[in-house]
Protein backbone atom coordinates (compact mmCIF):
# COMPACT_ATOMS: atom_id res chain seq x y z
CA UNK A 1 0.00 0.00 0.00
CA UNK A 2 3.09 2.35 1.06
CA UNK A 3 4.15 1.96 -2.60
CA UNK A 4 0.85 3.61 -4.34
CA UNK A 5 0.77 6.25 -1.22
CA UNK A 6 4.13 7.31 -1.16
CA UNK A 7 4.78 8.23 -5.19
CA UNK A 8 1.01 10.25 -4.86
CA UNK A 9 2.00 12.27 -1.59
CA UNK A 10 4.96 13.08 -3.65
CA UNK A 11 3.74 14.06 -6.56
CA UNK A 12 1.01 15.82 -4.78
CA UNK A 13 3.68 17.92 -2.64
CA UNK A 14 5.66 18.42 -5.69
CA UNK A 15 2.30 20.18 -7.34
CA UNK A 16 1.43 21.79 -3.89
CA UNK A 17 4.98 23.39 -3.56
CA UNK A 18 4.70 24.59 -7.50
CA UNK A 19 1.53 26.35 -7.20
CA UNK A 20 2.59 28.20 -4.48
CA UNK A 21 5.59 29.33 -6.11
CA UNK A 22 3.64 29.97 -9.57
CA UNK A 23 0.98 31.89 -6.84
CA UNK A 24 4.12 33.95 -5.68
CA UNK A 25 5.56 34.70 -8.68
CA UNK A 26 1.99 36.03 -10.28
CA UNK A 27 2.27 38.40 -7.42
CA UNK A 28 5.74 39.53 -8.16
CA UNK A 29 5.98 39.45 -11.75
CA UNK A 30 2.53 41.26 -12.23
CA UNK A 31 2.41 44.05 -14.73
CA UNK A 32 -0.51 46.02 -14.05
CA UNK A 33 -2.51 46.67 -17.59
CA UNK A 34 -3.69 50.34 -18.41
CA UNK A 35 -6.96 50.74 -18.20
CA UNK A 36 -7.78 52.51 -20.84
CA UNK A 37 -6.54 48.65 -23.01
CA UNK A 38 -8.85 46.87 -20.59
CA UNK A 39 -12.16 49.02 -21.72
CA UNK A 40 -10.68 48.83 -25.37
CA UNK A 41 -9.94 45.10 -25.42
CA UNK A 42 -13.49 44.29 -24.25
CA UNK A 43 -15.43 46.68 -26.69
CA UNK A 44 -13.01 44.42 -29.82
CA UNK A 45 -14.87 41.34 -31.08
CA UNK A 46 -11.64 39.05 -30.56
CA UNK A 47 -11.86 38.22 -34.30
CA UNK A 48 -7.98 38.47 -34.48
CA UNK A 49 -8.14 38.52 -38.22
CA UNK A 50 -5.79 40.91 -38.66
CA UNK A 51 -7.71 43.20 -41.23
CA UNK A 52 -6.77 46.11 -39.05
CA UNK A 53 -3.10 45.43 -39.85
CA UNK A 54 -1.85 44.79 -36.33
CA UNK A 55 -1.73 41.22 -35.15
CA UNK A 56 -4.35 40.84 -33.57
CA UNK A 57 -6.80 42.59 -31.31
CA UNK A 58 -4.65 42.43 -27.96
CA UNK A 59 -2.18 44.32 -30.61
CA UNK A 60 -4.51 47.14 -31.89
CA UNK A 61 -5.79 47.43 -28.34
CA UNK A 62 -2.32 48.12 -26.99
CA UNK A 63 -1.77 50.51 -30.20
CA UNK A 64 -4.75 52.37 -29.37
CA UNK A 65 -3.89 52.76 -25.74
CA UNK A 66 0.02 54.10 -26.63
CA UNK A 67 -1.11 56.61 -29.77
CA UNK A 68 -4.71 57.51 -28.90
CA UNK A 69 -4.12 60.83 -31.44
CA UNK A 70 -2.19 58.64 -34.24
CA UNK A 71 -3.72 55.49 -34.60
CA UNK A 72 -7.64 55.49 -35.91
CA UNK A 73 -10.06 53.67 -34.03
CA UNK A 74 -12.02 52.94 -37.37
CA UNK A 75 -9.86 50.25 -38.33
CA UNK A 76 -11.87 46.89 -36.77
CA UNK A 77 -14.00 46.10 -39.47
CA UNK A 78 -15.57 43.18 -38.13
CA UNK A 79 -16.38 45.39 -35.01
CA UNK A 80 -17.95 48.14 -37.85
CA UNK A 81 -19.04 51.78 -37.38
CA UNK A 82 -21.22 50.96 -34.18
CA UNK A 83 -17.45 49.40 -32.64
CA UNK A 84 -15.31 52.66 -33.44
CA UNK A 85 -17.70 54.65 -32.16
CA UNK A 86 -17.50 52.49 -28.56
CA UNK A 87 -13.63 52.90 -28.94
CA UNK A 88 -13.39 56.41 -29.54
CA UNK A 89 -15.60 57.41 -26.68
CA UNK A 90 -13.38 55.51 -24.54
CA UNK A 91 -10.65 57.85 -26.14
CA UNK A 92 -12.09 60.95 -26.07
CA UNK A 93 -12.23 61.96 -30.23
CA UNK A 94 -14.82 61.12 -32.86
CA UNK A 95 -15.30 58.07 -35.45
CA UNK A 96 -16.54 60.09 -38.12
CA UNK A 97 -15.40 58.70 -41.00
CA UNK A 98 -16.18 55.04 -40.87
CA UNK A 99 -18.33 52.83 -43.71
CA UNK A 100 -19.35 49.48 -43.76
CA UNK A 101 -16.85 47.83 -46.17
CA UNK A 102 -18.18 44.73 -48.07
CA UNK A 103 -16.30 42.10 -50.31
CA UNK A 104 -17.14 42.06 -53.87
CA UNK A 105 -15.61 39.28 -56.14
CA UNK A 106 -15.03 40.97 -60.05
CA UNK A 107 -16.06 38.19 -61.90
CA UNK A 108 -19.19 36.28 -63.29
CA UNK A 109 -17.48 34.07 -65.02
CA UNK A 110 -19.44 30.62 -63.90
CA UNK A 111 -19.32 27.95 -65.45
CA UNK A 112 -22.00 28.47 -68.22
CA UNK A 113 -20.16 31.77 -68.67
CA UNK A 114 -16.81 31.30 -69.06
CA UNK A 115 -14.98 29.05 -71.66
CA UNK A 116 -12.54 26.29 -70.08
CA UNK A 117 -9.47 25.31 -71.64
CA UNK A 118 -8.80 21.83 -70.32
CA UNK A 119 -10.00 19.87 -66.55
CA UNK A 120 -7.80 20.56 -63.75
CA UNK A 121 -7.10 17.38 -61.65
CA UNK A 122 -4.31 18.62 -59.53
CA UNK A 123 -4.02 19.86 -56.09
CA UNK A 124 -7.67 21.53 -55.38
CA UNK A 125 -6.63 25.47 -54.93
CA UNK A 126 -6.33 28.68 -56.79
CA UNK A 127 -2.80 29.20 -56.05
CA UNK A 128 -1.97 25.92 -57.45
CA UNK A 129 -4.59 25.92 -60.57
CA UNK A 130 -2.91 29.28 -61.40
CA UNK A 131 0.67 27.49 -61.60
CA UNK A 132 -0.50 25.66 -64.38
CA UNK A 133 -0.94 27.85 -67.69
CA UNK A 134 -2.73 30.47 -65.43
CA UNK A 135 -5.63 28.22 -64.46
CA UNK A 136 -8.16 25.65 -66.62
CA UNK A 137 -10.45 28.76 -67.57
CA UNK A 138 -9.38 31.05 -70.85
CA UNK A 139 -9.99 34.21 -69.10
CA UNK A 140 -6.33 35.21 -67.59
CA UNK A 141 -8.21 37.60 -65.15
CA UNK A 142 -11.19 35.10 -63.95
CA UNK A 143 -11.89 33.30 -60.78
CA UNK A 144 -10.65 30.04 -60.38
CA UNK A 145 -13.30 28.42 -58.47
CA UNK A 146 -11.27 26.65 -56.05
CA UNK A 147 -12.30 27.98 -53.14
CA UNK A 148 -9.06 29.70 -51.25
CA UNK A 149 -11.22 32.38 -50.58
CA UNK A 150 -13.61 29.83 -48.71
CA UNK A 151 -11.51 28.57 -47.17
CA UNK A 152 -9.67 31.78 -45.66
CA UNK A 153 -13.05 33.52 -44.64
CA UNK A 154 -13.87 32.56 -41.09
CA UNK A 155 -16.90 34.05 -41.18
CA UNK A 156 -18.95 31.62 -43.83
CA UNK A 157 -19.41 35.09 -46.10
CA UNK A 158 -17.92 33.30 -49.40
CA UNK A 159 -18.67 30.13 -51.36
CA UNK A 160 -18.05 28.89 -54.70
CA UNK A 161 -20.94 29.18 -56.74
CA UNK A 162 -21.14 26.87 -59.90
CA UNK A 163 -17.30 28.22 -60.53
CA UNK A 164 -17.31 31.48 -59.09
CA UNK A 165 -17.00 33.10 -55.77
CA UNK A 166 -19.86 34.79 -54.25
CA UNK A 167 -19.97 36.88 -50.80
CA UNK A 168 -22.84 37.31 -48.47
CA UNK A 169 -22.79 40.64 -47.90
CA UNK A 170 -24.97 40.09 -44.65
CA UNK A 171 -22.32 37.98 -43.32
CA UNK A 172 -18.99 39.80 -44.57
CA UNK A 173 -17.29 41.63 -42.16
CA UNK A 174 -14.57 43.05 -44.85
CA UNK A 175 -11.71 41.48 -42.60
CA UNK A 176 -10.13 41.20 -46.28
CA UNK A 177 -9.16 37.67 -45.67
CA UNK A 178 -10.30 36.73 -49.04
CA UNK A 179 -8.63 39.71 -50.53
CA UNK A 180 -5.14 38.53 -49.55
CA UNK A 181 -5.85 35.23 -50.38
CA UNK A 182 -6.87 35.67 -53.77
CA UNK A 183 -4.58 34.72 -57.05
CA UNK A 184 -5.89 37.09 -59.64
CA UNK A 185 -6.99 39.68 -57.28
CA UNK A 186 -10.41 39.51 -58.32
CA UNK A 187 -11.84 40.48 -54.92
CA UNK A 188 -11.96 44.40 -53.00
CA UNK A 189 -13.46 45.56 -50.92
CA UNK A 190 -16.34 48.25 -51.96
CA UNK A 191 -18.99 50.33 -49.46
CA UNK A 192 -21.45 48.56 -48.96
CA UNK A 193 -24.82 51.30 -49.22
CA UNK A 194 -22.87 53.33 -52.15
CA UNK A 195 -21.99 50.09 -54.35
CA UNK A 196 -24.89 48.77 -55.64
CA UNK A 197 -24.37 48.95 -59.08
CA UNK A 198 -20.92 46.70 -60.11
CA UNK A 199 -18.78 46.14 -63.41
CA UNK A 200 -18.83 42.24 -62.57
CA UNK A 201 -15.56 41.58 -64.42
CA UNK A 202 -11.77 41.99 -64.53
CA UNK A 203 -10.74 40.97 -68.02
CA UNK A 204 -8.46 43.64 -68.94
CA UNK A 205 -8.59 41.68 -72.80
CA UNK A 206 -9.96 43.33 -75.78
CA UNK A 207 -13.73 43.36 -76.29
CA UNK A 208 -13.81 40.57 -79.03
CA UNK A 209 -10.82 38.57 -77.28
CA UNK A 210 -12.70 39.66 -73.82
CA UNK A 211 -16.36 38.24 -75.13
CA UNK A 212 -14.89 34.96 -76.90
CA UNK A 213 -13.59 33.86 -73.38
CA UNK A 214 -16.63 35.01 -71.20
CA UNK A 215 -19.92 35.63 -72.40
CA UNK A 216 -20.68 37.84 -69.90
CA UNK A 217 -17.22 39.90 -69.80
CA UNK A 218 -17.14 43.81 -70.25
CA UNK A 219 -15.76 44.34 -73.47
CA UNK A 220 -15.24 48.21 -72.95
CA UNK A 221 -17.67 48.96 -75.82
CA UNK A 222 -18.82 52.38 -73.41
CA UNK A 223 -22.07 52.07 -73.69
CA UNK A 224 -22.58 52.32 -70.32
CA UNK A 225 -20.75 55.21 -70.44
CA UNK A 226 -22.40 56.90 -72.94
CA UNK A 227 -25.60 56.12 -71.60
CA UNK A 228 -24.45 57.56 -67.62
CA UNK A 229 -25.96 60.92 -67.25
CA UNK A 230 -23.81 61.78 -64.38
CA UNK A 231 -20.42 61.12 -65.66
CA UNK A 232 -20.06 57.94 -63.15
CA UNK A 233 -18.27 55.90 -65.71
CA UNK A 234 -15.36 56.06 -67.27
CA UNK A 235 -13.29 53.11 -69.60
CA UNK A 236 -9.92 52.36 -68.11
CA UNK A 237 -7.72 49.55 -69.63
CA UNK A 238 -10.70 48.25 -71.26
CA UNK A 239 -12.64 48.40 -68.40
CA UNK A 240 -15.72 49.75 -67.14
CA UNK A 241 -15.25 51.80 -63.70
CA UNK A 242 -17.91 53.21 -61.71
CA UNK A 243 -17.19 55.92 -59.50
CA UNK A 244 -19.55 55.13 -56.62
CA UNK A 245 -19.58 59.02 -55.36
CA UNK A 246 -20.87 60.14 -58.63
CA UNK A 247 -23.33 57.32 -58.98
CA UNK A 248 -27.10 57.44 -58.99
CA UNK A 249 -27.81 53.88 -59.11
CA UNK A 250 -30.52 54.50 -61.85
CA UNK A 251 -30.12 51.26 -63.47
CA UNK A 252 -29.31 52.84 -66.56
CA UNK A 253 -25.79 51.51 -67.33
CA UNK A 254 -27.32 48.08 -66.05
CA UNK A 255 -29.98 47.56 -68.80
CA UNK A 256 -27.57 48.89 -71.58
CA UNK A 257 -24.87 46.25 -70.95
CA UNK A 258 -24.61 44.04 -74.21
CA UNK A 259 -23.20 41.69 -72.22
CA UNK A 260 -24.52 41.80 -68.83
CA UNK A 261 -21.39 42.98 -66.97
CA UNK A 262 -22.89 44.89 -64.45
CA UNK A 263 -24.69 43.82 -61.66
CA UNK A 264 -27.54 45.86 -59.83
CA UNK A 265 -28.31 44.81 -56.40
CA UNK A 266 -30.66 47.30 -55.67
CA UNK A 267 -33.86 46.55 -58.68
CA UNK A 268 -35.65 44.01 -58.95
CA UNK A 269 -36.32 42.68 -62.82
CA UNK A 270 -39.57 44.04 -62.78
CA UNK A 271 -37.87 47.49 -62.21
CA UNK A 272 -34.96 46.67 -64.70
CA UNK A 273 -37.76 45.95 -67.16
CA UNK A 274 -38.99 48.77 -66.72
CA UNK A 275 -36.11 51.04 -66.83
CA UNK A 276 -35.08 48.98 -69.95
CA UNK A 277 -38.52 50.81 -71.70
CA UNK A 278 -38.03 53.97 -70.25
CA UNK A 279 -34.58 54.02 -71.99
CA UNK A 280 -35.74 52.99 -74.91
CA UNK A 281 -38.54 55.39 -75.20
CA UNK A 282 -36.29 58.04 -74.21
CA UNK A 283 -33.71 57.30 -76.97
CA UNK A 284 -36.36 56.37 -79.56
CA UNK A 285 -37.64 60.43 -78.68
CA UNK A 286 -34.59 61.49 -79.09
CA UNK A 287 -33.36 59.98 -82.56
CA UNK A 288 -36.42 61.14 -83.45
CA UNK A 289 -35.23 64.52 -82.40
CA UNK A 290 -32.26 64.10 -84.60
CA UNK A 291 -34.43 63.08 -87.27
CA UNK A 292 -36.38 65.94 -87.18
CA UNK A 293 -33.37 67.95 -86.71
CA UNK A 294 -31.94 66.65 -90.22
CA UNK A 295 -34.90 67.25 -92.25
CA UNK A 296 -35.56 70.74 -91.13
CA UNK A 297 -31.36 71.51 -92.15
CA UNK A 298 -32.08 69.82 -95.28
CA UNK A 299 -34.43 72.00 -96.03
CA UNK A 300 -33.10 74.94 -95.13
CA UNK A 301 -30.14 73.81 -97.35
CA UNK A 302 -32.51 73.69 -100.06
CA UNK A 303 -34.14 76.68 -99.57
CA UNK A 304 -30.72 78.40 -99.47
CA UNK A 305 -29.80 76.80 -102.86
CA UNK A 306 -32.73 78.00 -104.44
CA UNK A 307 -32.67 81.33 -103.15
CA UNK A 308 -29.09 81.46 -104.49
CA UNK A 309 -30.42 80.21 -108.16
CA UNK A 310 -33.15 82.24 -108.52
CA UNK A 311 -31.33 85.70 -107.65
CA UNK A 312 -28.51 84.21 -110.22
CA UNK A 313 -31.43 84.13 -112.84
Amino acid sequence: MSEILIPVGLVFAVGLIASIILAYASQVFYIQEDETYIKLRAELPGANCGGCGYAGCDDYAHALTDDPDGIPCTKCAVGGPSCAEKLAAILGKSADGMEKEVAFVMCNGTTNNAKKLYEYADIKTCKAAKQLFGGSKACPNGCLGLGDCEAACEFDAIHVIKGVAVVDRSKCTSCSACVKTCPNKLIKLVPENKAQVIVRCHNTQKGAEARKNCTTACIGCGMCARTCKFGAITIENNLSVIDHEKCKRCGMCVVKCPTGAIQDMIHSPEQLEKIKKSVAAMEAKEAEKRKQAALEAAAAKKAAAEKAVAEKA
